[in-house]
């Protein structure tokens, strides 16, 4: 039986909807403090239809985005939890933040030498955007890179 739109979920019910693992919801509830389920009797937690909402906008944030938890922190405070509410309603499409908020892109020198891993494109999962993809590539060879520099000063 499907529950209507604006029945209150269980955390399991949400976090299935979210395709997160409870804890995940329990950790953001100790991070954001816009997220304010109901708690019954033994702790039992009861999320409104808003509270998944805004929990969506989240999570596109976080993992569609890129925004760290401090970045969505400042989201939320200057611009409240009604935009994270707007972009969980939306799918994600309303713009999430402007590049004041986005983390700043360090140049990193590419690896040479006996220690340079080797260079494979990792294939991407499906429904990641393009933009998501080149954030990710540069994460990835920024650690590379850092992986490389601590190798060196090891074997100093």
């Amino acid at each position: 039986m499907e529950k209507s739109e604006q029945a209150f979920r269980t955390i399991s019910e949400a976090a299935a909807e979210l395709q997160l693992p409870q804890h995940v919801l329990r950790f953001w509830e100790t991070r954001f403090t816009q997220i304010k389920p109901l708690k019954r009797g033994g702790g039992r937690r009861y999320y409104r239809p808003e509270d998944v909402l805004l929990l969506k906008g989240i999570r596109h944030l976080l993992y569609d985005q890129g925004f760290t938890i401090k970045g969505v922190q400042r989201i939320l405070k200057d611009k409240g939890p009604r935009h994270a509410i707007e972009i969980g309603a939306a799918g994600g499409i309303v713009e999430a933040g402007d590049k004041e908020n986005a983390p700043p892109v360090v140049p990193v020198a590419p690896a040479t030498g006996d220690k340079a891993a080797p260079h494979a494109e990792p294939a991407a999962p499906a429904g990641i955007s393009p933009r998501a993809r080149q954030r990710l590539s540069r994460v990835m060879r920024d650690l590379l890179e850092c992986k490389r520099q601590l190798d060196l000063a090891r074997e100093e």
